[in-house]
């Protein structure tokens, strides 16, 4: 979706149904807004451009909202935010207030619900700050926002749920790696040990082959059990020598093997199957396959 505006009106329309209800100013004779969005899963990465300069006072975001900057400068509260700076717009449901100054910039938005996931599901988390622990963090969040942008969320990538899925829990991940953050109401899991059975594995390995083409991660496969997640790794440390996504990954590759044998379109391609079963990065899907199954998966295709 592309939106185009040299009007404040249209523009803080736009805004306001896009993100959250906010009021924007600027000069009336520069107002000059270009917004791109793609959007898959729950996950949405836009580019933005403003040629003036904009204030904005914007009610609460209920998502993590991640701003990188381009070009320009953007400021929320305090924080100010030049080229190559990545940073948290907004803790998740606070209202803030700033200014975007000749912008570029890529704003990423993704459900809050992923932070804890990406614990393992045993514990809550909370962001505590806005700005990148260091500068490596900086650079590393950055670098993630761009891969995403630039990669998974492009035509032929952003229709697959599987790598939109992962994206996502991949900037949730970062994010927490990234941010100041808080644990909240965390409570020592020592269900590990108790929960973690050989009939644990066999539910959850069942669970993984009936729904390897679905996006499920950790939360989903203990859900399924039912266990804690962390009863679940357990499960796959002792009696797998694994781990639940590992294992996930296997079984995936098994289905992408059987689909190139059983090929029968000459249009099928190596590039379409993988992407189908959650490998965005043909290299490593091939050495992976390779390493599995002695050939490559174009062999095996025309094989």
């Amino acid at each position: 979706m592309l939106f185009r505006s040299e009007s404040l009106e249209e523009t803080e329309a736009f805004l306001s149904s896009a993100y959250t209800p906010m009021t924007i100013s600027g000069l009336p004779e520069h107002t000059g807004a270009r917004i791109e969005r793609r959007a898959a899963g729950g996950l949405n990465v836009d580019r933005l451009a403003f040629d003036f300069t904009m204030s904005y006072d914007a009610g609460p975001l209920e998502k993590v909202c991640l701003i990188t900057v381009d070009r320009g400068v953007h400021t929320s509260g305090s924080d100010v935010c030049g080229p190559g700076g990545t940073f948290l717009v907004a803790l998740p449901g606070r209202p803030y207030a700033g200014e975007v100054r000749a912008a570029r910039y890529t704003i990423t938005m993704f459900d809050a619900d992923l932070l804890d996931q990406a614990t393992g599901g045993g514990e809550q988390v909370r962001l505590s700050g806005q700005t990148a622990l260091g500068a490596a963090e900086n650079r590393m969040l950055g670098r993630t926002v761009a891969h995403v942008r630039d990669t998974l969320l492009q035509p032929g990538f952003a229709d697959q749920p599987l790598l939109t899925g992962a994206a996502a829990r991949l900037l949730a991940a970062t994010t927490l790696s990234c941010l100041p953050h808080t644990r909240v109401g965390a409570v020592p899991d020592r269900t590990g040990s108790r929960d973690g059975t050989s009939d644990t594995l066999r539910r959850a390995v069942a669970f993984i082959e009936e729904n390897a083409h679905r996006d499920i991660g950790l939360a989903e496969i203990a859900a399924a059990v039912p266990v804690t997640p962390r009863a679940v790794q357990y499960a796959f440390s002792r009696y797998a020598t694994t781990t639940p996504l590992g294992h996930l990954r296997r079984v995936r590759l098994a289905r992408a093997h059987e689909e190139l044998r059983a090929a029968a379109s000459p249009r099928t391609t190596v590039t379409a199957v993988a992407l189908r079963w959650g490998f965005p990065h043909q290299g490593r899907f091939a050495a992976a396959y390779r390493e599995a199954y002695g050939v490559t998966p174009g062999a095996t295709l025309r094989g």
